[in-house]
């Protein structure tokens, strides 16, 4: 993974500390994505952006979600949206139906088969995200990561 000491800025101090702290999370960020891509791959068989699908679903009401919340949420053009959802009801994950009283909205809800598959592979996605971090950061860093994010820290024990 990467070293946060090698970027140039961080050695050089020419970052005020709020960027220095953003380039580090985006640097974190995209090492747990890259882990998690390959995870999500072989264990789901599904597309990183269909996984970040279900798991946006995962959290949500079972009668489902817009299609252009998702969208918003996902910050996905609606087109690219339509086909990952269309992917999804292929292999039985998402169903997807009109709303009521609008002719033009769709609500995409997980089905069985998706929660399942979400409760199996959860806790082996977790270790990947945790791995990643722990390669990236350091334990004061992990620590002030999860007090910035509330389900962790109640979750997350120090280690």
């Amino acid at each position: 993974m990467a070293d946060p000491s090698e970027c140039p800025s961080v050695s050089e101090g020419l970052l005020p500390p709020e960027l220095h702290a953003w380039m580090l999370l985006l640097a974190a960020t995209g090492a747990v994505e890259q882990e998690l891509r390959s995870a999500v791959k072989d264990g789901l068989d599904v597309s990183h952006d269909e996984f970040l699908v279900l798991c946006l679903l995962g959290g949500r009401p079972a009668e489902g979600v817009r299609m252009t919340k998702i969208a918003e949420l996902l910050g996905r053009p609606k087109t690219r949206l339509t086909y990952q959802i269309a992917c999804l009801q292929h292999a039985g994950l998402v169903t997807r139906k009109s709303v009521c009283g609008d002719k033009r909205g769709v609500e995409v809800a997980l089905t069985e088969k998706g929660r399942r598959l979400l409760v199996e592979s959860s806790g082996a996605l977790a270790a990947t995200v945790t791995e990643a971090l722990t390669r990236f950061m350091g334990a004061e860093q992990r620590e002030a990561l999860r007090a910035l994010l509330p389900d962790l820290a109640v979750e997350a024990r120090p280690e």
